[in-house]
């Protein structure tokens, strides 16, 4: 089974390694960062190709040989990376975090018999497939809320924040519309509002704010009440907000001094040095996803729980392994044929096959990224 993954990044990097271990597999990474691909290559012997991603022309060449791709680019590359993979007819794993809709690629995929599972990470990702699951096993859906977070283990002020994946990607999920579904209808709220405080055991109190991170479930599950939100230590959406509303992430060139800049350029140039993890640090991914319903008329609550920590055995971040171990038990999902379904085909669907379910949770536990299930009837919290 021979595997290209296109990025070299943090989790691009953990999952060639993950994927390098499995017996028949030949691993290849692209990226244009050479300094990367010589240290996979000398580290762990895994082969690599020095790629312009940003150009489709050289994604096609990046593919050729491969029998199924892994998408780790950044989000503003995501959309025209996957396309550019279709056409030339390849199966893929897509954790590329990118503002179009997926659907729109749907019809290539299928007219080409390629399977492309997309946002195939932590969140979105696991999040929606377990969403997924406990939607088709209750009659009706009525509540999802998705809480997720990945935190520095050290909290170093102004931020008290590192970012596991791509920085420029971060800067996009505060400023992209939060979209999400209350009273049947969908609604657009800005990124970092509705802020609530959220406990959560082993770590204390974070606050969550609304980002738009439900993405494909907005059309494939029936619910009435649905939100996904972002957790951070307390205080980041404020100074956050003030950032944003201050025009440093607006994309309209401004002059200044003579030269014509975009805010979000010097932006990005400030604070990247301030949120990229470097040696040394350690950070933290939690996760709550709770679904609401009923199920023979008895009224269902489920939560799922994930606490996970920086690996110092390996030296692989808790965000490298949360998103990028989905994304290779996705790949080894499809190499054993356990999933056939063509088109684009988002984790909510693996979701419904229990089978699948259990195979990507099995592998994820095997890596230690382990997720607790707990069921409770709100009827009987009501009358204790």
């Amino acid at each position: 089974m021979r595997v290209v993954v296109l990025g070299a990044g943090r989790v691009g990097s953990a999952m060639a390694i993950d994927l390098a271990k499995e017996p028949g597999f030949e691993v290849r990474v692209a990226d244009r960062d050479a300094e990367r691909l010589e240290l996979l290559r000398a580290r762990h012997g895994i082969a690599g190709e020095r790629v312009d991603l940003s150009l489709p022309s050289a994604v096609t060449r990046a593919v050729a040989a491969a029998d199924v791709v892994v998408s780790a680019v950044p989000g503003f590359l995501g959309y025209r990376t996957l396309e550019a993979v279709l056409k030339a007819r390849k199966n893929v794993v897509d954790i590329a975090f990118f503002p179009e809709d997926p659907f729109g690629l749907d019809e290539l995929a299928r007219s080409h018999g390629v399977t492309a599972l997309v946002d195939c990470g932590v969140a979105p990702g696991m999040s929606n497939l377990l969403v997924g699951r406990e939607s088709a096993r209750l009659d009706r859906t009525t509540r999802v809320r998705i809480y997720v977070g990945g935190l520095p283990t050290v909290r170093t002020l102004p931020y008290e924040y590192k970012a596991g994946f791509s920085p420029i990607d971060v800067i996009e999920e505060y400023t992209r519309p939060s979209r999400l579904i209350e009273a049947g209808e969908r609604r657009v709220r800005p990124a970092l509002s509705d802020v609530e405080l959220v406990d959560v055991e082993g770590i204390g109190t974070l606050e969550a704010f609304v980002t738009d991170g439900l993405r494909t479930l907005l059309d494939t599950i029936p619910c009435p009440d649905m939100a996904e939100k972002t957790m951070r230590y307390p205080g980041h959406a404020e100074r956050i907000r003030l950032l944003r509303d201050s025009g440093f992430f607006g994309s309209e060139r401004i002059e200044v001094g003579g030269s014509s800049v975009r805010p979000v350029d010097v932006a990005a140039a400030l604070l990247f040095p301030l949120w990229q993890m470097r040696e040394g640090d350690e950070d933290l991914t939690v996760m709550r996803i709770v679904v609401e319903g009923g199920k023979g008329g008895v009224p269902v609550r489920v939560t799922y729980s994930l606490a996970d920590r920086f690996d110092r055995t390996t030296g692989t971040s808790s965000m490298a392994r949360t998103t990028g171990y989905t994304a290779t038990m996705a790949v080894r999902l499809l190499a054993k044929g356990l999933f056939r379904e063509t088109g684009v085909i988002p984790p909510e669907v693996v979701g419904r096959d229990e089978a699948c379910v259990g195979f990507l949770l099995d592998g994820l536990a095997e890596r230690g990224v382990t997720y607790r299930r707990a069921v409770e009837s709100p009827r009987a919290d009501a009358n204790a």
